[in-house]
């Protein structure tokens, strides 16, 4: 199948790199960067409702714990980020939009071993509409266990959002696409139910919520907010280790992310589950607080 793309290097509008605005088709990188041969890149991904940056400033909060964990220092302060994701938003004249900031070690040193070169962040926006962006987001996606699992906190900085961390993740998300599935379900690596290759889980047993610890990956921003909403609808969320076994007595199951937001799961391998009423009002609850919580 052919899919027509709009190249994201070829584009119209603005870029924030390192400190100013700059045409989208000048924001380049050289080949010889460290960041791109080493994976010494951070990220986040954020989503713009009527203009209102979603949880704006935990993401910029966490995009400089990403970087303390992975060994440099972001070059701008959390204030400075939040005015340039504006500076970025006006430019481009989007209300709706996905924002991407992103920071890397520069080519000042080329091997393991980089502490000297320059880091550059960068901060992007255009419109993105429903993740799965086949009507999935009502029906519920079809999700299948991937090959690859999560590293362990001992294995790797599992509580950074970098950009070498997601490399198991496109590997499992293109390996189950190609069989029919939206989506993969990712195991830790002791064979517990962990997220999916981009967002975490959620399973509904008997009226309460329960979702994995997050031990070998990102306790998401999205995940936070829905757990307050459950807890705000007096649902019981219990946070603990999951075998895929469990799916069994399961009626239920979502996920949440930034892209993803609240997307309810219909099948997982021999699985099925039918969206109900939790995932329905949580979903709806999501949605009243994205343009102003």
């Amino acid at each position: 199948m052919t899919v027509d793309l709009l190249p994201y290097d070829d584009r119209d509008g603005f870029i924030w790199l390192d400190g100013a605005l700059i045409p989208w088709r000048d924001a380049r990188l050289h080949v010889l960067s460290h960041g791109l041969h080493y994976a010494s890149t951070v990220f986040e991904g954020e989503r713009v409702y009527g203009g209102h940056i979603f949880r704006s400033r935990a993401h910029s909060e966490r995009l400089h714990e990403s970087a303390r964990l992975m060994g440099f220092a972001i070059p701008y302060s959390v204030d400075a980020l939040e005015d340039a994701k504006q500076e970025v938003l006006r430019a481009n004249g989007l209300k709706d939009a996905y924002l991407r900031p992103v920071a890397w070690r520069g080519a000042e040193m080329m091997g393991v071993s980089a502490q000297q070169s320059r880091i550059h962040v960068a901060i992007a926006a255009w419109y993105w509409g429903d993740y799965f962006g086949d009507g999935s987001a009502m029906t519920g996606i079809r999700m299948k266990t991937g090959r690859y699992r999560r590293p362990g906190p001992e294995c790797a900085p599992v509580h950074a959002k970098a950009t070498g961390l997601y490399m198991i993740c496109t590997l499992n998300k293109h390996e189950v696409e190609a069989e029919g599935y939206h989506d993969a379900l990712m195991l830790d690596s002791r064979g517990f139910v962990a997220e999916g290759s981009g967002a975490n889980i959620f399973l509904v047993q008997d009226g309460k919520l329960h979702t994995p610890t997050p031990e070998s990956f990102l306790n998401g921003i999205t995940r936070q907010a829905v757990i307050g909403l459950a807890e705000k609808r007096q649902i019981t969320v219990v946070e603990r280790s999951i075998l895929p076994e469990d799916f069994a007595d399961t009626t239920e199951v979502f996920v949440t992310g930034t892209a993803a937001e609240l997307t309810p799961v219909a099948e997982i391998d021999n699985y099925r589950f039918t969206p109900g009423n939790i995932t329905r009002v949580l979903r709806e609850d999501f949605r009243a607080i994205t343009t102003t919580g």
